[in-house]
Protein backbone atom coordinates (compact mmCIF):
# COMPACT_ATOMS: atom_id res chain seq x y z
CA UNK A 1 0.00 0.00 0.00
CA UNK A 2 2.79 2.61 0.55
CA UNK A 3 4.32 1.75 -2.53
CA UNK A 4 1.02 2.32 -3.99
CA UNK A 5 0.63 5.74 -2.12
CA UNK A 6 4.31 6.87 -2.82
CA UNK A 7 3.70 5.76 -6.97
CA UNK A 8 0.68 8.05 -6.44
CA UNK A 9 2.39 10.67 -4.97
CA UNK A 10 5.24 10.64 -7.68
CA UNK A 11 3.17 11.00 -10.58
CA UNK A 12 0.97 13.87 -9.36
CA UNK A 13 3.90 16.07 -8.67
CA UNK A 14 5.31 14.89 -11.99
CA UNK A 15 2.44 16.10 -13.24
CA UNK A 16 2.66 19.39 -11.91
CA UNK A 17 6.38 19.74 -12.39
CA UNK A 18 5.18 19.69 -16.40
CA UNK A 19 2.58 22.73 -15.28
CA UNK A 20 5.75 24.66 -14.30
CA UNK A 21 7.60 23.57 -17.66
CA UNK A 22 4.94 24.96 -19.39
CA UNK A 23 4.29 28.08 -17.68
CA UNK A 24 8.05 29.46 -17.06
CA UNK A 25 10.21 26.98 -19.04
CA UNK A 26 8.22 27.26 -22.19
CA UNK A 27 6.40 30.77 -22.34
CA UNK A 28 9.13 32.86 -21.00
CA UNK A 29 12.39 31.44 -21.27
CA UNK A 30 12.20 29.66 -24.62
CA UNK A 31 12.47 33.27 -25.80
CA UNK A 32 15.60 34.17 -25.61
CA UNK A 33 16.53 30.91 -28.00
CA UNK A 34 14.19 32.79 -30.11
CA UNK A 35 15.00 35.76 -30.03
CA UNK A 36 18.53 35.97 -32.40
CA UNK A 37 16.70 35.05 -35.44
CA UNK A 38 13.15 36.71 -35.23
CA UNK A 39 15.44 40.33 -34.35
CA UNK A 40 17.68 39.06 -37.46
CA UNK A 41 14.30 38.36 -39.55
CA UNK A 42 12.17 41.15 -38.23
CA UNK A 43 14.99 43.88 -38.06
CA UNK A 44 14.49 44.64 -34.00
CA UNK A 45 16.35 46.94 -32.03
CA UNK A 46 17.40 45.20 -28.53
CA UNK A 47 15.28 47.83 -27.11
CA UNK A 48 12.09 46.51 -29.18
CA UNK A 49 13.28 43.00 -28.04
CA UNK A 50 14.15 43.67 -24.23
CA UNK A 51 10.25 44.94 -24.62
CA UNK A 52 8.97 41.53 -25.87
CA UNK A 53 10.20 40.48 -22.07
CA UNK A 54 8.63 43.27 -20.55
CA UNK A 55 5.16 42.86 -21.70
CA UNK A 56 5.05 39.26 -20.87
CA UNK A 57 6.19 39.92 -17.36
CA UNK A 58 3.66 43.13 -16.84
CA UNK A 59 1.29 40.00 -18.33
CA UNK A 60 2.75 37.95 -15.35
CA UNK A 61 2.03 40.80 -12.95
CA UNK A 62 -1.72 40.98 -13.69
CA UNK A 63 -2.34 37.56 -14.21
CA UNK A 64 -0.86 36.69 -10.31
CA UNK A 65 -2.84 39.53 -9.40
CA UNK A 66 -6.36 38.45 -10.71
CA UNK A 67 -5.61 34.89 -9.46
CA UNK A 68 -6.65 35.76 -6.04
CA UNK A 69 -10.40 36.43 -7.08
CA UNK A 70 -10.12 33.68 -9.73
CA UNK A 71 -9.34 31.17 -6.74
CA UNK A 72 -12.56 32.28 -4.76
CA UNK A 73 -14.31 31.47 -8.10
CA UNK A 74 -13.10 28.58 -9.45
CA UNK A 75 -10.75 25.38 -8.48
CA UNK A 76 -7.16 25.83 -8.54
CA UNK A 77 -6.59 22.86 -10.92
CA UNK A 78 -9.01 23.97 -13.27
CA UNK A 79 -7.12 27.49 -13.40
CA UNK A 80 -4.09 25.70 -13.93
CA UNK A 81 -5.23 23.59 -16.63
CA UNK A 82 -7.02 26.70 -18.46
CA UNK A 83 -3.40 28.32 -18.13
CA UNK A 84 -1.73 25.48 -19.73
CA UNK A 85 -3.74 25.13 -22.71
CA UNK A 86 -3.79 28.71 -23.06
CA UNK A 87 -0.40 29.18 -22.85
CA UNK A 88 -0.01 26.72 -25.81
CA UNK A 89 -2.24 28.17 -27.90
CA UNK A 90 -0.50 31.56 -27.57
CA UNK A 91 2.98 30.48 -28.04
CA UNK A 92 1.79 28.67 -31.55
CA UNK A 93 0.27 32.29 -31.98
CA UNK A 94 3.43 33.58 -32.45
CA UNK A 95 4.48 31.64 -35.28
CA UNK A 96 1.45 32.93 -37.34
CA UNK A 97 2.36 36.38 -37.14
CA UNK A 98 4.96 38.80 -37.88
CA UNK A 99 4.18 42.12 -36.71
CA UNK A 100 5.18 43.55 -33.98
CA UNK A 101 2.01 44.82 -32.38
CA UNK A 102 0.43 41.44 -32.62
CA UNK A 103 3.69 39.55 -31.33
CA UNK A 104 3.41 42.17 -28.03
CA UNK A 105 -0.04 40.93 -27.57
CA UNK A 106 0.84 37.94 -28.11
CA UNK A 107 3.81 38.08 -24.88
CA UNK A 108 1.41 39.95 -23.23
CA UNK A 109 -1.42 36.97 -23.17
CA UNK A 110 1.47 34.57 -22.82
CA UNK A 111 2.68 35.74 -19.35
CA UNK A 112 -1.43 36.13 -18.06
CA UNK A 113 -1.52 32.79 -19.29
CA UNK A 114 1.73 31.62 -17.20
CA UNK A 115 0.48 33.24 -13.98
CA UNK A 116 -2.78 31.07 -14.16
CA UNK A 117 -0.46 27.86 -14.84
CA UNK A 118 2.24 28.66 -12.66
CA UNK A 119 0.16 29.74 -9.29
CA UNK A 120 -2.81 27.37 -9.83
CA UNK A 121 0.18 24.80 -9.72
CA UNK A 122 1.86 25.99 -6.97
CA UNK A 123 -1.55 25.89 -4.70
CA UNK A 124 -1.82 22.21 -5.57
CA UNK A 125 1.97 21.91 -4.95
CA UNK A 126 1.53 23.21 -1.55
CA UNK A 127 -1.69 21.36 -0.73
CA UNK A 128 0.03 18.07 -1.97
CA UNK A 129 3.44 18.63 0.15
CA UNK A 130 1.12 19.42 3.37
CA UNK A 131 -1.69 16.65 3.00
CA UNK A 132 -1.46 12.85 4.32
CA UNK A 133 0.33 11.75 0.79
CA UNK A 134 2.89 14.02 1.32
CA UNK A 135 3.80 13.42 5.14
CA UNK A 136 7.50 13.93 5.19
CA UNK A 137 8.04 14.27 1.59
CA UNK A 138 7.44 18.02 1.13
CA UNK A 139 10.89 18.64 -0.06
CA UNK A 140 10.39 16.29 -2.63
CA UNK A 141 7.17 17.60 -3.85
CA UNK A 142 8.59 21.10 -4.15
CA UNK A 143 11.33 20.74 -5.11
CA UNK A 144 10.45 18.67 -8.06
CA UNK A 145 7.62 21.65 -8.55
CA UNK A 146 9.83 24.46 -8.96
CA UNK A 147 12.57 22.59 -10.64
CA UNK A 148 10.16 21.70 -13.53
CA UNK A 149 10.66 25.28 -15.13
CA UNK A 150 13.77 23.39 -15.84
CA UNK A 151 12.23 20.68 -17.47
CA UNK A 152 10.52 23.32 -20.05
CA UNK A 153 14.31 25.04 -20.66
CA UNK A 154 16.06 22.03 -21.54
CA UNK A 155 12.58 20.46 -24.01
CA UNK A 156 12.65 24.25 -25.26
CA UNK A 157 16.60 23.71 -25.77
CA UNK A 158 15.91 20.21 -27.57
CA UNK A 159 13.49 21.75 -29.78
CA UNK A 160 13.66 25.00 -30.87
CA UNK A 161 18.03 25.32 -32.17
CA UNK A 162 17.44 22.20 -35.51
CA UNK A 163 14.11 24.70 -36.44
CA UNK A 164 15.96 27.90 -36.61
CA UNK A 165 19.40 26.61 -37.99
CA UNK A 166 19.96 28.27 -41.74
CA UNK A 167 18.35 25.46 -44.00
CA UNK A 168 15.32 24.69 -40.66
CA UNK A 169 12.27 25.70 -40.56
CA UNK A 170 12.31 29.05 -38.92
CA UNK A 171 11.63 30.79 -35.86
CA UNK A 172 7.65 30.37 -36.80
CA UNK A 173 7.60 26.84 -36.78
CA UNK A 174 9.63 26.53 -33.65
CA UNK A 175 7.06 28.61 -31.99
CA UNK A 176 4.23 26.19 -33.26
CA UNK A 177 6.49 23.34 -32.53
CA UNK A 178 6.71 24.87 -28.74
CA UNK A 179 2.96 25.15 -28.34
CA UNK A 180 2.51 21.62 -29.45
CA UNK A 181 4.77 20.85 -26.62
CA UNK A 182 2.94 22.60 -24.36
CA UNK A 183 -0.38 20.83 -25.35
CA UNK A 184 1.00 17.66 -24.80
CA UNK A 185 2.69 18.64 -21.45
CA UNK A 186 -0.36 19.74 -20.58
CA UNK A 187 -2.86 16.74 -21.14
CA UNK A 188 -0.20 14.56 -19.32
CA UNK A 189 -0.60 17.07 -16.32
CA UNK A 190 -4.27 16.96 -16.70
CA UNK A 191 -4.02 12.98 -16.58
CA UNK A 192 -1.97 12.84 -13.47
CA UNK A 193 -3.53 15.21 -11.43
CA UNK A 194 -7.03 14.17 -11.33
CA UNK A 195 -6.71 13.40 -7.80
CA UNK A 196 -5.63 16.96 -6.53
CA UNK A 197 -8.42 18.75 -5.20
CA UNK A 198 -8.25 22.61 -4.32
CA UNK A 199 -12.12 23.91 -4.66
CA UNK A 200 -12.54 27.77 -5.00
CA UNK A 201 -12.21 29.63 -1.60
CA UNK A 202 -12.71 33.56 -0.25
CA UNK A 203 -9.11 35.28 -0.38
CA UNK A 204 -7.75 35.25 2.89
CA UNK A 205 -7.80 37.80 5.16
CA UNK A 206 -4.36 40.02 4.68
CA UNK A 207 -2.91 41.56 8.16
CA UNK A 208 -0.70 44.25 7.04
CA UNK A 209 3.18 44.26 7.51
CA UNK A 210 5.54 47.21 8.01
CA UNK A 211 7.80 47.51 5.35
CA UNK A 212 10.78 49.40 6.91
CA UNK A 213 11.97 46.17 8.64
CA UNK A 214 12.22 44.51 5.11
CA UNK A 215 14.03 47.32 3.12
CA UNK A 216 17.04 45.88 2.76
CA UNK A 217 15.43 42.67 1.20
CA UNK A 218 12.90 44.63 -1.07
CA UNK A 219 15.99 46.66 -2.52
CA UNK A 220 17.80 43.68 -2.97
CA UNK A 221 15.01 41.65 -4.99
CA UNK A 222 14.46 44.69 -6.65
CA UNK A 223 18.09 44.43 -7.97
CA UNK A 224 17.39 40.72 -8.90
CA UNK A 225 14.57 41.45 -11.04
CA UNK A 226 16.20 43.85 -12.88
CA UNK A 227 19.61 41.63 -13.06
CA UNK A 228 18.27 38.24 -14.05
CA UNK A 229 15.97 39.39 -16.52
CA UNK A 230 18.70 40.58 -18.69
CA UNK A 231 20.73 37.50 -19.07
CA UNK A 232 17.64 35.05 -19.19
CA UNK A 233 16.96 37.22 -22.58
CA UNK A 234 20.15 37.99 -24.24
CA UNK A 235 22.41 35.46 -23.15
CA UNK A 236 21.77 33.23 -26.32
CA UNK A 237 22.03 36.20 -28.72
CA UNK A 238 25.04 37.10 -26.88
CA UNK A 239 26.52 33.84 -27.51
CA UNK A 240 25.67 33.60 -31.03
CA UNK A 241 27.64 37.57 -31.59
CA UNK A 242 30.37 35.54 -30.03
CA UNK A 243 30.31 33.40 -32.88
CA UNK A 244 29.44 29.83 -30.67
CA UNK A 245 28.18 26.96 -32.73
CA UNK A 246 24.32 26.02 -32.85
CA UNK A 247 25.31 23.02 -31.17
CA UNK A 248 27.55 24.44 -28.45
CA UNK A 249 24.38 26.60 -27.45
CA UNK A 250 22.11 24.08 -27.28
CA UNK A 251 24.57 22.63 -24.85
CA UNK A 252 24.53 25.79 -22.65
CA UNK A 253 20.89 26.28 -22.12
CA UNK A 254 19.96 22.01 -21.58
CA UNK A 255 22.89 22.62 -18.95
CA UNK A 256 21.19 25.96 -17.50
CA UNK A 257 17.49 23.84 -17.44
CA UNK A 258 19.11 20.69 -15.60
CA UNK A 259 21.04 23.35 -13.07
CA UNK A 260 17.63 24.68 -12.41
CA UNK A 261 16.11 20.90 -12.02
CA UNK A 262 18.55 20.70 -8.88
CA UNK A 263 18.43 24.08 -7.71
CA UNK A 264 15.59 23.31 -5.00
CA UNK A 265 17.35 20.87 -3.18
CA UNK A 266 21.07 22.66 -3.28
CA UNK A 267 20.00 25.33 -0.93
CA UNK A 268 17.23 24.16 0.97
CA UNK A 269 20.10 23.95 4.42
CA UNK A 270 20.78 27.49 4.03
CA UNK A 271 17.55 28.96 3.64
CA UNK A 272 16.21 26.90 6.30
CA UNK A 273 18.98 27.86 8.62
CA UNK A 274 19.31 31.93 7.99
CA UNK A 275 16.38 34.35 9.24
CA UNK A 276 18.14 37.52 7.91
CA UNK A 277 19.36 38.20 4.02
CA UNK A 278 22.55 36.58 4.36
CA UNK A 279 20.69 33.15 1.56
CA UNK A 280 19.68 36.54 -0.44
CA UNK A 281 23.02 38.32 -1.00
CA UNK A 282 24.77 34.89 -1.73
CA UNK A 283 22.63 33.54 -4.20
CA UNK A 284 22.52 37.46 -5.77
CA UNK A 285 26.62 37.43 -5.40
CA UNK A 286 26.53 33.92 -7.15
CA UNK A 287 24.56 35.23 -9.98
CA UNK A 288 26.54 38.29 -10.40
CA UNK A 289 29.14 35.69 -11.25
CA UNK A 290 27.43 33.63 -13.45
CA UNK A 291 26.51 36.93 -15.57
CA UNK A 292 30.04 38.05 -15.31
CA UNK A 293 31.63 35.07 -16.79
CA UNK A 294 30.25 34.82 -20.67
CA UNK A 295 31.38 38.89 -20.71
CA UNK A 296 34.75 38.31 -19.31
CA UNK A 297 36.08 35.51 -21.26
CA UNK A 298 33.84 33.96 -24.68
CA UNK A 299 36.00 30.37 -23.96
CA UNK A 300 33.38 27.13 -23.85
CA UNK A 301 34.36 26.84 -19.73
CA UNK A 302 33.59 30.11 -19.44
CA UNK A 303 30.16 29.84 -20.56
CA UNK A 304 29.42 26.69 -19.65
CA UNK A 305 30.17 27.47 -16.00
CA UNK A 306 28.05 30.35 -16.22
CA UNK A 307 25.35 28.55 -17.27
CA UNK A 308 25.42 26.07 -14.53
CA UNK A 309 25.85 28.46 -11.75
CA UNK A 310 23.34 30.15 -13.10
CA UNK A 311 20.56 27.25 -13.54
CA UNK A 312 21.25 26.08 -9.94
CA UNK A 313 20.50 29.83 -8.45
CA UNK A 314 18.18 31.94 -9.84
CA UNK A 315 14.72 30.33 -9.07
CA UNK A 316 16.23 30.02 -5.12
CA UNK A 317 16.32 33.78 -4.61
CA UNK A 318 12.58 33.34 -5.19
CA UNK A 319 12.87 30.94 -2.41
CA UNK A 320 14.71 32.96 -0.47
CA UNK A 321 12.15 35.94 -0.60
CA UNK A 322 9.57 32.84 0.87
CA UNK A 323 12.08 32.15 3.71
CA UNK A 324 12.97 35.52 4.84
CA UNK A 325 9.22 35.90 4.83
CA UNK A 326 8.07 32.93 6.73
CA UNK A 327 11.04 33.08 9.67
CA UNK A 328 10.46 36.70 10.42
CA UNK A 329 6.50 37.05 9.92
CA UNK A 330 3.23 35.49 11.92
CA UNK A 331 1.15 33.24 9.43
CA UNK A 332 -1.44 35.77 9.07
CA UNK A 333 0.99 37.70 7.59
CA UNK A 334 2.86 35.47 4.95
CA UNK A 335 0.04 37.32 2.27
CA UNK A 336 1.06 40.36 2.49
CA UNK A 337 4.93 40.19 2.92
CA UNK A 338 4.93 37.89 0.11
CA UNK A 339 3.00 40.00 -1.65
CA UNK A 340 5.05 42.90 -0.94
CA UNK A 341 7.77 40.84 -2.50
CA UNK A 342 6.12 40.31 -5.68
CA UNK A 343 5.69 43.70 -6.70
CA UNK A 344 9.42 45.43 -6.22
CA UNK A 345 10.18 41.41 -8.63
CA UNK A 346 7.93 42.08 -11.10
CA UNK A 347 8.47 45.94 -10.90
CA UNK A 348 12.35 44.74 -12.07
CA UNK A 349 11.66 42.26 -14.10
CA UNK A 350 9.32 44.20 -16.41
CA UNK A 351 11.98 47.48 -16.65
CA UNK A 352 15.26 45.13 -16.75
CA UNK A 353 14.90 43.85 -20.27
CA UNK A 354 14.26 47.62 -21.86
CA UNK A 355 17.05 49.01 -19.99
CA UNK A 356 19.69 46.01 -20.94
CA UNK A 357 18.30 46.43 -24.69
CA UNK A 358 18.95 50.39 -24.23
CA UNK A 359 22.29 49.91 -23.12
CA UNK A 360 23.43 47.41 -25.34
CA UNK A 361 22.07 49.37 -28.41
CA UNK A 362 24.59 51.34 -27.61
CA UNK A 363 28.69 51.60 -27.41
CA UNK A 364 29.46 47.90 -26.53
CA UNK A 365 26.62 46.17 -27.16
CA UNK A 366 25.42 43.34 -25.26
CA UNK A 367 28.86 42.66 -23.46
CA UNK A 368 27.77 46.40 -21.81
CA UNK A 369 24.24 45.61 -21.20
CA UNK A 370 25.16 41.87 -19.83
CA UNK A 371 27.78 43.52 -17.40
CA UNK A 372 25.23 46.30 -16.38
CA UNK A 373 23.14 43.41 -15.23
CA UNK A 374 25.92 41.45 -13.52
CA UNK A 375 26.78 45.15 -11.85
CA UNK A 376 22.67 45.55 -10.49
CA UNK A 377 22.69 41.96 -9.00
CA UNK A 378 26.18 42.86 -7.43
CA UNK A 379 24.51 45.71 -5.59
CA UNK A 380 21.67 43.41 -4.77
CA UNK A 381 23.67 41.72 -2.95
CA UNK A 382 25.23 43.92 -1.25
CA UNK A 383 21.89 45.65 -0.02
CA UNK A 384 20.80 41.80 1.13
CA UNK A 385 23.37 42.22 3.21
CA UNK A 386 21.85 44.25 5.10
CA UNK A 387 18.53 42.59 5.93
CA UNK A 388 18.43 41.79 9.55
CA UNK A 389 15.89 39.67 11.07
CA UNK A 390 12.96 40.82 12.27
CA UNK A 391 10.86 39.03 13.84
CA UNK A 392 10.18 36.23 16.66
CA UNK A 393 11.25 33.21 14.32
Amino acid sequence: MTDARDAALLRCALGLALAAAVSLGLARFSYALLLPPMRADLGWSYVTAGAMNTVNAAGYLLGALAMPVAMARFDARRLMLAGGLGAAIVLAGHGLVRHDAALFALRLAAGLCSAASFVGGGVLAARLATGPAGAGRSGLVLGLYYGGTGLGIVGSALVVPGLVVPGGLGWSVAWVALGGLAALATAATAATTRPLEAPPTESAARRPVRLAPMAFGLAGYLMFGLGYIGYMTFIVTLLREQGMASGVITAFYVLLGAGVVASSWLWAGLLQRQRGGLPMAVLNGLLALATALPVWSPHPVAVFASGLLFGSVFLSVVASTTALVRHNLPAASWPSGISAFTIVFAAGQIVGPVVVGWVADGPGGLLRGLGCSAAVLALGAVLATRQRAFGPG
